[in-house]
């Protein structure tokens, strides 16, 4: 009898009940950790949105401190906010602007996807997860403000576009990796940030001169 009350309450707490008990292991809270962080520096509201749409229809099954992604009203706030940025992210500029502010939103809500995500984790596993993400979030957001800034100096403007839809595909697709892949998703991040560490080298010594260049003309 206590077995049958003890089934008949685990049927009432959700959809997925199972996803529920199991708690996830420390490779899988550092591949969510780590693909969360790094999409959401690039686009934030897209990975959000991915992630709701993917627990709404089926696709996947997200953690609980997750699925309220799939609520309508998150739902309808992410992707409007994504077509927002989808558009302010194609102007010159504009980017730079939005990007600026995104500072202080990405990384911090990159932390707390993280810290949601891995609920049925020890509390030190939650915490790591969350400084990783933010860490990461960071990272990637930083090395994607310093490539438009230098492609915004080109006069043409599918660069920009160009450079804006592969952000786009990257976060989407690392979204959806982070939760089903999270082994592989390490492996990619890890990959990323090495490439990151190579661009912002190399961007920055671009900068220092340019910045010569302007100096020693005046």
């Amino acid at each position: 009898m206590h077995a049958v009350v003890t089934a008949r309450s685990y049927c009432l707490m959700g959809l997925f009940p199972l996803a529920m008990m199991v708690q996830m292991s420390p490779i899988e809270t550092l591949g969510l950790a780590l693909g969360a962080g790094f999409s959401s520096g690039l686009n934030l509201y897209a990975t959000v949105a991915t992630l709701g749409l993917l627990q709404r229809f089926g696709v996947l099954r997200l953690p609980p401190g997750l699925q309220a992604l799939a609520h309508p009203w998150v739902l309808g706030i992410a992707i409007t906010l994504y077509l927002l940025e989808f558009f302010a992210d194609k102007i010159p500029y504009i980017d730079m602007v939005w990007d600026a502010i995104h500072t202080f939103i990405r990384p911090p809500a990159a932390a707390l996807l993280a810290y949601a995500a891995a609920g049925a984790a020890p509390p030190e596993w939650r915490w790591g997860a969350a400084l990783v993400a933010g860490g990461v979030a960071l990272t990637s957001h930083g090395t994607k403000t310093s490539a438009r800034a230098a492609v915004n100096a080109s006069p043409e403007p599918f660069s920009n576009w160009i450079l804006s839809f592969g952000e786009d595909v990257l976060a989407v697709w690392l979204a959806w990796m982070a939760t089903a892949h999270p082994f592989a998703t390490t492996i990619i991040v890890a990959a990323l940030l090495a490439l990151s560490a190579f661009l912002l080298y190399h961007l920055f010594r671009f900068a220092r001169r340019a910045f010569r260049q302007i100096f020693s003309a005046g």
